[in-house]
């Protein structure tokens, strides 16, 4: 079910760009920079986060790491993790497949800055074996995503 709400995301909002099934597991930064072939700070992670009582997703730098400080500063509150269950629940996408795409319900999505230093990013694509190539700007503006400097 994840893996064909993605699919049908990029059918119904951006049919030329594919998404990569493979072989291996992707599930975690290092493996999936192995799987794709790129640097792991070109998977482009999503992280399932509670902000009071708003769940939203941030979207960063596969080797970047949240800064609780930046965090506070830029959402007035500390982040906190979703565990796997809710993270599934929420998204419909199991953790290591984690992604902004085919979501059953809207989300705000977070952009983290770390993602500008790439000309290509990766992220999951709603499985632990899945994946899309595509720029930052254009992640974020398929996810309507907004642009924030929270990591380190």
């Amino acid at each position: 079910m994840s893996l064909q709400s993605v699919r049908t995301f990029f059918t119904e909002n951006a049919p030329d760009i594919a998404v990569l099934v493979t072989e291996q597991s992707s599930a975690t930064v290092a493996l999936a920079a192995e799987a794709h072939g790129v640097a792991p700070e070109q998977i482009a992670k999503t992280i399932c986060l509670r902000i009071g009582e708003e769940i939203v997703l941030l979207v960063a730098a596969g080797t970047a790491r949240l800064s609780n400080r930046k965090f506070k500063g830029r959402f007035a509150a500390k982040p906190r993790m979703l565990d796997a269950e809710q993270v599934l629940a929420v998204t419909s996408h199991p953790v290591g497949g984690v992604c902004p795409f085919g979501l059953p319900s809207p989300l705000p999505v977070y952009c983290d800055a770390s993602l500008q230093a790439f000309e290509e990013v990766v992220p999951a694509a709603g499985a632990t074996n899945a994946a899309v190539r595509l720029s930052p700007q254009r992640l974020a503006a398929l996810v309507t995503g907004e642009w924030v400097d929270v990591c380190e």
